[in-house]
Parts: C-alpha cells; sequence; structure tokens
C-alpha cells in the first residue's frame, strides 16, 4: 500500500505549518512555521492564553510593544517544536515605510534574543511592496533573514530575487480567488490553476537564473494545489490541509525539480519598472492591496482585545 501523501510531499519539499496553533504543530512535526496577523490573532483568542496576554498588555510600554511582545512569545513557544524557521511578521501599518520596517524588525530580532532565539531561527515577515523590498535588502546584509509575503506578481518575485532575500510566499490560493471571482465558470482545475502557474513560472525562474531565494508556495485552497507544486523548495500548509494529505494514501508525482543555471540573471528592475509592471497586473495590485487591509483588520482586532487587557 502506498504511503500517505503527505509522507511522500515531505521527500520531495521542506514542509512549513502556516498556523500559530502549538497543538497543530506538535501533531505534524513541521520543519518550518509560518505566522501572520491573522494566525496571531487566533492564537491570541484561545481561552488559556488570556491570563498571560493580560500580564503582557500590562507590563508593554504601549500597544505596538504589547503586540510585538505577543508574536515573539508565541513564535519563541513555536520555535522550540521546529527544527527550521519560525516566520514572525512585521505589523502591514508600515509596508509603505522603508526605515519603520527596519526598526520593527531589528526590534523583534532582538526581543527573539532576550527569548533564547538567534536571528538565524527566525524570518521576518514584509510585505512585498517596493518600500517593504528594500528594507528586505538591508535586512539582509544585516544578517536578518526575511520572508517576503503577499506576493502575488512576477515583478515583485523578480524585484525580491534581486535583493537577495531568503524566502518569498506566492500566493496560490489568493491568486485562484480573483480569477474565480472575474471568471466563475471557467475550470480552474489542476495545472489551469493561476495561482500554481505563477508558482511554477517562479521557481522555474529563479532556478533557470540562479538565484539562491527559496520559493515557498502559500494560501492553498485545496490540496490538489499542494500535489500540483510537489518538490517545490518550501510549502507552507494549514493544518486542515495538512491533516487532509496525512489521511490520504495514493502515489505523488514530483511535479517541480531543480534546474541547473541555464542564463545570466536580467538587469535588476527599478523602482519605476517595478511600479509599473505592477500596475498593469490588476490581480497583483488588488490582492496586495487587500491583503495588507485584512492583516491590519485582524492586527486592529489583537489591538482592542490587548487594550482591553491593559485595562483590566
Amino acid at each position: 500500500m502506498a504511503d500517505d501523501l503527505l509522507s511522500q510531499l515531505r521527500q520531495m519539499t521542506t514542509v512549513v505549518a502556516d498556523t500559530g496553533d502549538i497543538d497543530a504543530i506538535r501533531r505534524f512535526e513541521p520543519t518550518d512555521a509560518t505566522t501572520n496577523p491573522s494566525l496571531i490573532l487566533q492564537a491570541a483568542q484561545q481561552p488559556e492564553r488570556r491570563e498571560r496576554l493580560a500580564e503582557i498588555a500590562r507590563q508593554a510600554a504601549d500597544i505596538d510593544d504589547a503586540l510585538d511582545a505577543v508574536a515573539v512569545e508565541i513564535g519563541s513557544e513555536i520555535s522550540a517544536l521546529v527544527p527550521g524557521y519560525v516566520s514572525t511578521e512585521v505589523s502591514a501599518r508600515l509596508s509603505f515605510d522603508t526605515d519603520a520596517t527596519l526598526a520593527r524588525a531589528r526590534a523583534l530580532i532582538e526581543r527573539y534574543g532576550r527569548h533564547g532565539v538567534g536571528p538565524e531561527r527566525i524570518l521576518i515577515k514584509v510585505a512585498a511592496t517596493w518600500e517593504g523590498i528594500r528594507a528586505a535588502r538591508q535586512l539582509e546584509r544585516e544578517g536578518i533573514h526575511t520572508n517576503l509575503t503577499l506576493l502575488f506578481s512576477f515583478a515583485q518575485a523578480q524585484a525580491c530575487a534581486d535583493a537577495g532575500v531568503t524566502l518569498v510566499s506566492p500566493f496560490v490560493g489568493r491568486i485562484l480567488d480573483w480569477h474565480k471571482a472575474k471568471a466563475p465558470d471557467q475550470d480552474f482545475g489542476g495545472d489551469r490553476d493561476p495561482g500554481v502557474r505563477s508558482v511554477r513560472q517562479i521557481y522555474e525562474h529563479y532556478k533557470g537564473h540562479g538565484y539562491e531565494t527559496v520559493v515557498m508556495g502559500a494560501s492553498f485552497r485545496n490540496s490538489g494545489e499542494i500535489l500540483a507544486l510537489a518538490g517545490c523548495d518550501r510549502l507552507t500548509i494549514s493544518p486542515a490541509l495538512l491533516g487532509e494529505l496525512a489521511e490520504t494514501r495514493g502515489t505523488l508525482e514530483r511535479r517541480l525539480s531543480p534546474l541547473d543555471a541555464e542564463t545570466r540573471a536580467p538587469e535588476p528592475l527599478d523602482e519605476a519598472d517595478f511600479r509599473w509592471h505592477l500596475n498593469e497586473d490588476a490581480m497583483a495590485t488588488e490582492k496586495l492591496a487587500e491583503g495588507i487591509r485584512k492583516f491590519m483588520e485582524d492586527q486592529r482586532k489583537l489591538e482592542a482585545l490587548l487594550g482591553e487587557l491593559r485595562r483590566e
């Protein structure tokens, strides 16, 4: 009998847990784990965390300090359970401010250090805006690893590779969402999935030009998208889909394989080219803006919760 699909996937791709749920991480034993404001909010709302959150909120200098303290505390717990990276996100409010992103990222790394977690274990997540990518370039020069998130376009992926970021997270499912909304009767199954095609294009470009930036597909809507990207460097997967893969048996075909660098990398994009190409891509422009708003919506909910706890 064939092994389960999750076990087979682990043999060709680094499996990452897309969650802040400690129990789920213990269950699936991923190599890495990623968090974002929405996942931190979910973790913070667990009843067993309320007393500790109240303590953090009362001790914090302000709400921003409390937000970072919560994210790092949860991230530090996760770091004890995974051997690889833990991704922690800079506030989406800073998505268009390079200097503020740099300051917040350095503060997060310093805070992790006070928890005994070194910078080699952390990926600082930054939205793949022009300003975020510029911040990531500088952080990488300082030895701080970065994960560029909310990535929907090839222009974003090219600029991230030019900047030498550690990892990019193309959002497969949200790309599919946009196309399904525009063409609800069209079949986007299997290799026709535009999110899957986007990740493949980025992966093949990086490998074909010798970029070291890791490609990590993210934001999956179904297990079929994951199977279609088997062999990608990394895939970050929700607990629900990890469970589905673990319970399904069959033969998993490798779909992506590393290539030797075939040609020299193209000239880096400048700011004008980046903004023009992003503007030309309606899907990427809309989903990037929507993603930043969504993360801020959940961050505000967490801010409200911490503010309430500070007053108790």
